[in-house]
């Protein structure tokens, strides 16, 4: 069975969610300025659960709240409170980027309600070169008059190789909308906002967090291109959670499309690993 609605949060907004399956939970998170459709890709591959996706507040089915409101405390607290509408104490989560930070966020301070944490693309250190490109595109509308000009452009994307333009194609219908005016990105622009005080403000160390998620199961996906994890940091993640479960996806930057073997590999160990 496969619900859609929309449910209010504390604070008035409504929120546009999926629940569909049955079995174990896993709560797939999308990135900064994505939708719930960013895990379409993994969908088939997945093993029978019951599988809950949100579009943040600003994002998709959702209202737009104001960027004050587009915080990583204000989505974890979000998730929270989805849980809690779905009567759900636990579930695994599986965040990519930003998804990954609110699923950090939360296992280190709501460890009670997450059974287990995989990680796309994103980790306690985030290099500043991918946070430049965010950057440039974030809350602005996309040049150029239709679809296949974006997927061109989504092509020249930093680190991948051996994409089909099929899968541009099925990327740019995600991220714009063609108007007479021209192209139009599907979330509150504001975002901006709340993302240049973040790449604006002090430095935050998000290595507690991490460390707070010590005992808990952790996965991470990682692509070998990736200009927002790096091999670096990546190494002292392997160094303090040596039991955590590691995948590279070669030809991919950031992030991983997911349904790549590898990343389809881990997912599956990982869940299997919870049941």
């Amino acid at each position: 069975m496969t619900q859609t609605f929309r449910f209010r949060a504390p604070d008035g907004a409504w929120l546009a969610c999926r629940d569909e399956g049955a079995g174990l939970p896993l709560l797939c998170l999308p990135g900064l300025t994505r939708s719930m459709a960013d895990f379409d890709y993994l969908v088939p591959h997945l093993p029978p659960l019951r599988l809950i996706r949100m579009d943040y507040r600003g994002r998709g089915a959702s209202d737009w709240s104001g960027p004050a409101t587009y915080t990583v405390d204000q989505e974890g607290r979000d998730v929270l409170a989805l849980l809690d509408h779905l009567g759900l104490a636990r579930a695994a989560i599986l965040g990519t980027s930003r998804g990954g930070l609110i699923g950090m966020v939360l296992g280190a301070a709501a460890r009670d309600r997450v059974l287990g944490l995989c990680l796309n693309d994103v980790g306690p250190e985030i290099a500043r070169d991918g946070l430049t490109r965010i950057f440039d595109y974030v809350g602005r509308n996309p040049a150029g008059r239709t679809i296949e000009d974006f997927a061109l452009r989504l092509s020249r994307t930093p680190g991948f190789r051996d994409v089909p333009m099929s899968r541009w194609l099925h990327e740019a219908r995600k991220l714009a909308v063609e108007t007479p005016e021209g192209l139009r990105i599907p979330y509150d622009p504001t975002l901006r906002e709340s993302f240049l005080a973040a790449f604006d403000g002090p430095p935050v160390d998000l290595w507690p967090l991490f460390d707070a998620l010590a005992g808990l199961p952790l996965a991470l996906i990682r692509g070998a291109n990736s200009d927002l994890l790096s091999a670096e940091t990546l190494a002292k993640m392997r160094a303090r959670r040596p039991d955590m479960a590691v995948a590279e996806v070669p030809d991919r930057g950031h992030t991983p499309f997911l349904d790549e073997p590898e990343a389809v590999a881990l997912i599956l160990d990982f869940l299997k690993g919870l049941a």
